[in-house]
């Protein structure tokens, strides 16, 4: 028997039967992930020209987190081969045989329908579409296929990651505005130097699991060239909701600065290339823009929601 007829035994028996807890249902869905979808699509709620109703925008976002989550259940069943061999993913539920793999392919086919129909019925069919959309751009065309097969999936398949705040912008207004393009664009801009920055540290295990991430593919010194050349490209375009004026000069001052960090850590990865440093240089990039899209929206979302206590207390007063 050949090593892979073994490893496939392996993987097999590791799906027959399922001792799955609550805990690892909850970690399909990509929990991390859900957070950041909700707080962009209520970013896109707020920059709405009309409110929409708490309970209806309540069960909007409900609708949009349960669809990040299916995607992320979708994304789990279809990759369970590579995470079987990758270290940071391996101890998820279906490699690690907690959860049988059909199991998580149901669960994520169930909730994706449950939270299309929910968020058409609540709010719009356009925003129902688009959910959708989003759905089936992450879990068929970038996990099925860009992600195994280009080393740009990460720049293609982005757009599954950045459509939220498009898609509460339109279950609040049933519409698609400039406004929430741009936010779209800031994300999609954002993915790739954010997730190429850990794939320099993590080649060995795209490598392993067969991933061409662009560090295995064009080699770790065009990755650092991306990586600046798309920092330089996201420091002014996260100046546009201010030059657009759906964002005060406060949040401009913010992006600015941000932006010019950003590309500071970015060409600080382009320099140093070996060592320990590079790793070091590589992951505080990758954590600083976490931080750096969460306070962007941070910012827009803050003072659209003061605007709007503003206006509630000189209605009432």
């Amino acid at each position: 028997m050949s090593m892979i007829d073994e490893s496939d035994d392996l993987v097999a028996t590791s799906f027959a039967g399922s001792t799955a807890t609550p805990s690892d249902y909850l970690a399909l869905l990509k929990p991390r992930v859900m957070s950041l979808v909700v707080f962009t699509a209520v970013t896109g709620m707020l920059i709405a020209p009309s409110r929409i109703d708490p309970v209806i925008g309540f069960a909007s976002l409900l609708a949009i987190a349960v669809g990040a989550g299916a995607s992320g259940a979708l994304n789990m069943w279809y990759d369970a081969d590579i995470d079987t061999v990758m270290r940071r993913t391996k101890n998820r539920p279906v490699p690690a045989g907690r959860l049988d793999k059909n199991d998580a392919l149901g669960f994520g086919l169930f909730l994706s329908g449950m939270s299309v129909v929910t968020l058409g019925v609540v709010a719009n069919w356009l925003a129902a579409a688009l959910l959708a959309f989003t759905i089936f751009f992450y879990a068929v065309v970038y996990t099925m296929w860009l992600k195994r097969t280009t080393p740009q999936n990460i720049v293609i398949g982005g757009a599954a990651g950045a459509l939220p705040p498009v898609v509460g912008y339109a279950a609040a207004t049933g519409d698609i505005s400039a406004a929430s393009l741009v936010l779209f664009a800031i994300i999609f801009v954002w993915t790739p130097p954010h997730f190429w920055a850990l794939a320099l540290v993590k080649a060995e295990d795209y490598h392993r699991a067969g991933i061409p991430m662009l560090p295995n593919v064009a080699g770790p010194d065009r990755c650092r060239r991306d990586i600046l050349l798309y920092a330089v490209l996201l420091a002014p375009l996260g100046l546009a909701p201010w030059l657009l004026g759906f964002a005060s000069l406060g949040y401009g001052v913010l992006s600015g600065a941000l932006g010019l960090l950003l590309v500071l850590l970015a060409l600080r990865v382009y320099r140093v290339r070996t060592g320990p440093r590079a790793d070091r240089c590589a992951l505080g990039l990758f954590g600083f823009s976490i931080l750096y899209l969460t306070l962007l929206f941070a910012a827009i979302a803050g003072e659209r929601a003061f605007a709007i206590l503003l206006a509630a207390l000189s209605f009432h007063a």
